[in-house]
């Protein structure tokens, strides 16, 4: 075993390594600082010994921590490693390949704490056919794996290294991922991380901006999908689109095709963050079977491409936007909700308005439907009989737990456009005087149960639909307190959905 003077070996691995693991953490007592400059130290005292290796492996398991957290720590460390660098690499050598030249980042860099054990240990066990374990020790390799630890410590420092993420490539694409996988880490504003990327985009610099374009390719399923309920969002991400087309727009290509690209979220993001930066780039073309099923680096960011993929990326933004966020017309549903006669075909709405995943679908445009007639019917009696209507008192009751009961089952979340349309009916209700007491007796029908879909039928139409196992008087469902009820219940739902924006799209 290698003699590491007063500390075992073993320790010294062991907090290194835990350093290695919360590398975007800083110890308060400073610790963690203490362990990086203890190291330098040593390395600093004899940069061209035969021991150097211990401590330069330590230093790179060290280093994204000196990179993130460790300010106090970062100048020395650099300051050894270059020093090892310059006496390492000139000292003789008759290896054909040094580990250092495959080491591929920060998932090998796990590696480093057991190998640097049985890198010490002639005795233990030796599984690397590759690279033998004088190859982990020889000095050229001890010199690469320093130029690697200055790599971490600041990208773009050494180029003669295999290329790696930045530590802020990496957080940005464990950001990403986590976010579009539903699972955001704690602290993620969801909706500025997703409309941000509109902005990198609109800012990049021409050379980044193909992999932006991808990373906005990527997140715009999100944005679109509902789940999201800042129109700005949406707003940045089209702007950054708009701004960039033109780059693309009249170029031409002699390439016979495209690489078809992912359909997944993460995947094409993860993709997106690769190709923005210069080594990135790098990293691409060494694993391209990996991230781009073989696609050579010139199609990948192709402008003919790029074009297409703006093109799509722009068209799927601006209907989404619509769909979300503008005008609904719901004109047509008259024929899907009111039978010949002109009254409501009661028995689809009811099945509709059960809360099963195969109704998400009619949920947003009933709910609408439902509250513009509810409006309509009350108007006056006059526009009631042109209407042809003959129960307004059951019909707008009916209406009015349509419109609550389908934003129960609207996912992921009511577009802008329902829920505005559907609060400015409920508000009104909502603020409608209403008595103190009820006038009934009998308690008022349960939202949540399938006593409400059962009854519904029976109470809109008696005549037609016999009554269930359990009836609630007409006077419990067109109760005032039980309208005004429900109506707040709903606005306190849909309320804080949406900001308030008034930027124009």
């Amino acid at each position: 075993m290698t003699e590491t003077d007063d500390i075992p070996l073993d320790d010294l691995v062991s907090s290194w390594e835990e350093i290695q693991d919360e590398y975007d953490f800083w110890a308060p007592d400073g610790e963690h600082d203490r362990a990086v400059l203890d190291c330098a130290a040593r390395l600093a005292a004899a940069p061209g010994t035969g021991n150097a290796y211990v401590w330069v492996l330590g230093l790179t398991m060290m280093a994204p921590y000196a990179n993130r957290s460790g300010v106090g720590s970062r100048a020395e460390a650099q300051a050894a490693l270059r020093a090892a660098d310059a006496a390492q690499r000139v000292r003789p050598c008759d290896h054909d390949a040094h580990p250092y030249e495959s080491h591929d980042g920060h998932h090998a860099d796990a590696e480093l704490p057991d190998l640097l054990l049985r890198i010490a240990d002639e005795n233990a066990e030796w599984d690397d056919e590759d690279h033998p374990r004088a190859t982990w020790r020889c000095p050229r390799n001890v010199a690469g794996f320093a130029r690697i630890a200055l790599d971490i410590l600041q990208p773009g420092d050494v180029v003669d290294v295999p290329p790696r993420l930045s530590l802020q490539d990496r957080e940005d694409i464990k950001v990403l991922e986590a976010l579009l996988e539903l699972y955001p880490e704690p602290g993620t504003d969801v909706a500025d991380e997703i409309a941000s990327q509109g902005g990198c985009l609109y800012y990049a610099e021409p050379e980044e901006r193909p992999g932006r374009l991808h990373v906005v390719r990527a997140v715009s399923w999100h944005a679109v999908s509902g789940m999201v309920q800042d129109r700005s969002v949406l707003y940045n991400l089209i702007r950054g689109v708009e701004e960039v087309l033109p780059d693309f727009a009249a170029a031409t290509c002699d390439h016979v095709e495209h690489p078809t690209l992912s359909s997944h979220s993460t995947t094409a993001a993860e993709l997106g963050i690769i190709l923005s930066s210069p080594v990135g780039r790098r990293v691409y073309e060494r694993d391209r079977d990996y991230y781009g099923d073989g696609a050579p680096l010139e199609q990948m960011v192709c402008p003919a491409f790029m074009a297409e993929v703006a093109r799509e990326t722009l068209n799927e933004l601006r209907a989404g936007r619509d769909r979300l966020f503008g005008p609904r017309d719901t004109s047509h549903l008259d024929a899907e909700y009111l039978r010949a006669d002109g009254r409501l075909d009661i028995q689809k709405i009811a099945e509709r308005l059960q809360n099963i995943g195969s109704n998400e679908q009619y949920a947003d445009e009933l709910g609408l439907w439902a509250a513009r007639r509810y409006d309509l019917l009350g108007q006056s009696e006059d526009r009631c009989q042109a209407l042809d209507h003959v129960r307004p008192v059951r019909e707008r009751a009916v209406l009015l737990l349509t419109a609550h009961q389908t934003m129960t089952i609207s996912y992921p979340a009511p577009p802008y456009a329902v829920a505005q349309g559907i609060l400015a009916t409920l508000r009104t209700v909502a603020a409608a005087p209403r008595p103190e007491q009820c006038a009934h007796s009998d308690a008022h029908p349960p939202l949540d149960a399938g006593q409400f879909r059962s009854g519904l039928p029976h109470f809109y139409a008696p005549e037609e639909f016999p009554p269930a196992d359990w009836v609630h008087s007409v006077e419990s469902w067109t109760c005032a307190r039980f309208a005004g009820l429900v109506a707040e219940k709903c606005v306190a739902a849909l309320e804080d959905l949406y900001e308030e924006d008034d930027e124009a799209d």
